[in-house]
């Protein structure tokens, strides 16, 4: 078994190649060549943590794997990580073992790109900015993604804490080198009227911005409201969006309080979602059609994403002679 860092990762992955993953992981998941069971959440009261586990098959590939994510957001004041992950790549005829990943980063990465693959599809061509609420660590993936796919400008950031929101400027602007203007804001709402495109990255449980006063045009990544009790976008959000696309169908109608809260108080009704990103990604269904249309994508993640991104990651690191062989 290979046992591969962060470090190791870090050496050569880019967010190209996880966009590239991710496409292909759509394109995997839409034709029906692999197994992904909703994930298994548990939830820890007494700390706001969530263990998270997210196994998954893929024929093509021939491979079976697992996920493990923690979510301790408490961590942040102790200098530690709030969200780990680590992935078990398996054979999937055998079950011997493959690759044991930090998957801490990829995490990050892949719903990023997923995200981006979604902004590649839905957001104007001339989009070049961007209002980001919620800088934690997803966010870092989120905004790479976003200019992997389009020309930014200009970055708004938004977060409770300002603290959160100085250090993803600092990472912006000393760590990818990213030259464009950012601005750190006390209001998402006053905004809305100079965004195309808006990121949605928190654990909020209640929405976090107005959706009456979005521009025609905007583009909406909500990549937050994992869990049914959590809801970042309005119901104005839901009604104005002329096209809304999920990821996978069954997981976001199970897990995003931004669909069950509105569905439950009869405000809504699932039969407006637009479709699934991999069918965009197969031509099946149109991305945006308009430049006035607002759009939004809701992702809560899959584990074919996963176990795709894990076995590019092994091949990569076992071409390149790359991590810690053990035997297992």
């Amino acid at each position: 078994m290979r046992v591969i860092t962060e470090e190791h990762i870090h050496s050569f992955y880019t967010m190209k190649n996880s966009i590239d993953a991710v496409e292909k992981a759509l394109k995997i998941q839409q034709e029906g060549n692999s197994m992904s069971p909703i994930r298994n959440q548990l939830y820890i009261e007494e700390t706001n943590g969530n263990f998270l586990s997210m196994p998954s098959f893929v024929g093509e590939l021939k491979e079976v794997g697992i996920k493990l994510t923690t979510i301790f957001p408490g961590n942040t004041k102790h200098g530690k990580r709030a969200l780990r992950s680590v992935f078990v790549l398996m054979d999937g005829t055998t079950g011997d073992y493959k690759a044991l990943i930090d998957f801490s980063l990829l995490t990050v990465f892949r719903t990023g790109a997923l995200s981006g693959v979604a902004t590649k599809y839905l957001a104007r061509e001339n989009a070049d900015s961007c209002l980001v609420i919620g800088c934690g660590e997803q966010a870092k993936g989120q905004i790479l993604a976003i200019i992997e796919v389009r020309e930014l400008k200009r970055i708004y950031l938004y977060n409770r804490s300002i603290e959160k929101a100085l250090i993803l400027k600092d990472y912006l602007q000393n760590e990818i080198g990213w030259d464009g203007d950012i601005e750190i804001v006390d209001n998402p709402d006053n905004y809305l009227g100079q965004t195309d495109i808006i990121i949605c990255s928190t654990s909020s449980s209640q929405p976090v911005f107005n959706g009456k006063i979005l521009k025609d045009g905007t583009h909406i990544n909500g990549i937050g409201s994992y869990m049914p009790h959590m809801q970042e976008v309005d119901i104005d959000t839901l009604k104005r969006s002329e096209k809304i696309v999920v990821d996978t169908l069954g997981g976001t109608l199970e897990e995003a309080g931004d669909f069950i809260i509105p569905k439950n108080r009869g405000e809504w009704d699932p039969k407006e979602i637009y479709g699934e990103l991999g069918e965009l990604v197969l031509g099946r269904k149109g991305g945006r059609e308009t430049e006035s249309e607002i759009t939004f994508f809701k992702s809560v993640g899959f584990s074919t994403l996963d176990i795709v991104v894990a076995s590019e990651i092994y091949k990569m690191a076992k071409a390149k002679n790359i991590g810690r062989h053990i035997e297992f």
